[in-house]
C-alpha cells in the first residue's frame, strides 16, 4: 500500500460549509494518486461504504455521521495540455475550484470567468455539471481522468461520455458511485471573449463604451455573490450554507402556462406581468426557483429553529448557529410541499445527502 494515513471517528462538520455533520469511520486524506485505490481496497477489505469529498460545500451530512470511509481528494496541480497556445488546461480534482479560475484568468483563458466565486474544488464541477451566470462547466471540458470503481481502472471519460445536462452528469445520475475523479482538463478560449448572458452582468456594463474585459467579469461576479453571501466568508452567517439549495425547475411551455396562470389567480403576478422564465433547451422553459419559494410565503431571512433562509439569497438554506441537518431537512420538505400546494411544481435539492436516509 501506498503511505495511508487512516483516521478514525472524525468529526465532518468542519469540512462542510454547512458547519454540520457527525463523524466519519473512517477518514483517508489523498494527496497522490495512488492513495485513492489503497482506500478503496482498505474499505473493501472492511465490508464498509465510501463516499469521496471534496471541498464540502455542496454536502449535506447526518447528524449521525457516516457508517464508512470518507476519501477526501486533496490531489494537486495545473498543466497546460498545449504549451499555453490554445487554451487547453487540466487541474487536479482537490484544486480549489476559484484558485483554478484565478489562474486561468490570469493567462488569459476565458470561458470560466462566470464561474468566478464557486466554493469547492475541481473534482466536484463534473459531478453536477456547476454552472451560474450564463455558463455551465460541461460544455468546457474535454475529458475527465477517473479511477473506475468497478473494474480498478484509471481512465478518460470524454465529454460525451459523461452525459452532461442540467446541474447532472453520469456521475450523479445512472453512475453515481462508480467513478472517483481524479483530474479534468478543459477546452479554453485564449485571449477570448467573456459571454454577457445574465441580466445582472449585462446591467453592470451596459454603459460601458468597451467590451469588458475576462478579469473586469471575474470581478464582477464576485461582487454579485458577496451580495448574495454566494462567497465564502467567516464573518458573515449567510454564507454558511450550500449556496442554492433548490434547482430552477425545467418544465413544458404549457406547464409554464398553468403555473402562471394559477400566480395570476393568486394575485402573484397582475394581468400583464409574466412570470420569470429561462430558456432550457428545446421545447423546455426553465422557471426561477427563488421567485417561486418567496411567491410561497418563504422570505428571505426566514427563521427556522437554528436554521433558516438567508437574509440575501431566498435559495441558501442557512446554519444560523448550531442547526443539524434534520433541521435542514425539516425545512427544505416545509418549503417543498409549500411550493408544490402552490404551483404544483416539483422542487429538486441540490446537495449531495450524506448519510441520511431516504435521502430526498
Amino acid at each position: 500500500m501506498s503511505d495511508l494515513r487512516i483516521h478514525e471517528n472524525v468529526l465532518l462538520a468542519p469540512y462542510t460549509t454547512l458547519g454540520i455533520g457527525g463523524p466519519a469511520r473512517f477518514l483517508v486524506k489523498a494527496t497522490i494518486e495512488g492513495q485513492v485505490p489503497d482506500a478503496l481496497n482498505f474499505a473493501r477489505a472492511r465490508g464498509c461504504p465510501v463516499f469521496v469529498l471534496g471541498g464540502g460545500s455542496n454536502i449535506l451530512v447526518a447528524d449521525s455521521g457516516f457508517p464508512g470511509l470518507v476519501l477526501k481528494i486533496e490531489l494537486r496541480g495545473i498543466q497546460s495540455l498545449d504549451d499555453g497556445n490554445q487554451g487547453r488546461i487540466a487541474a487536479a480534482a482537490g484544486e480549489i475550484w476559484d484558485d483554478f479560475v484565478r489562474h486561468c484568468v490570469s493567462w488569459e483563458l476565458a470561458g470560466i470567468e462566470c464561474l468566478s466565486g464557486i466554493p469547492g474544488t475541481v473534482g466536484a464541477v463534473p459531478i453536477q455539471n456547476v454552472g451560474a451566470y450564463g455558463e455551465e462547466a460541461g460544455s468546457l471540458i474535454l475529458s475527465t481522468r477517473v479511477l473506475d470503481r468497478e473494474t480498478d481502472l484509471i481512465t478518460e471519460l470524454s465529454n460525451a461520455q459523461c452525459k452532461f445536462a442540467y446541474r447532472s452528469s453520469i456521475f450523479n445520475t445512472d453512475q453515481a458511485d462508480r467513478y472517483v475523479i481524479l483530474r479534468v482538463a478543459f477546452a479554453l478560449r485564449l485571449r477570448g471573449r467573456s459571454r454577457i448572458l445574465y441580466p445582472d452582468l449585462q446591467s453592470l456594463f451596459a454603459a460601458s463604451t468597451r467590451e469588458p474585459s475576462i478579469r473586469e467579469v471575474r470581478e464582477a461576479v464576485i461582487r454579485i455573490r458577496k451580495a448574495k453571501a454566494m462567497v465564502l466568508c467567516g464573518n458573515d452567517p449567510d454564507s454558511r450554507s450550500v449556496g442554492s439549495f433548490f434547482r430552477n425547475p425545467t418544465l413544458s411551455p404549457d406547464a409554464v402556462d398553468r403555473v402562471e396562470n394559477e400566480a395570476r389567480a393568486r394575485g402573484l403576478l397582475g394581468d400583464s406581468e409574466k412570470l420569470p422564465r429561462l430558456p432550457a433547451g428545446r421545447d423546455k422553459v426553465k422557471l426561477a426557483a427563488a421567485w417561486l419559494v418567496e411567491c410561497a410565503g418563504f422570505c428571505r431571512g426566514y427563521v427556522y429553529g437554528n436554521a433558516g433562509i438567508s437574509s440575501k439569497h431566498s435559495l441558501a438554506l442557512v446554519n444560523r448557529g448550531g442547526a443539524t441537518a434534520q433541521e435542514i431537512v425539516d425545512l427544505m420538505r416545509l418549503i417543498q410541499d409549500k411550493v408544490h400546494d402552490t404551483f404544483g411544481v416539483e422542487l429538486q435539492p441540490e446537495p449531495t445527502f450524506v448519510g441520511i436516509p431516504h435521502s430526498p
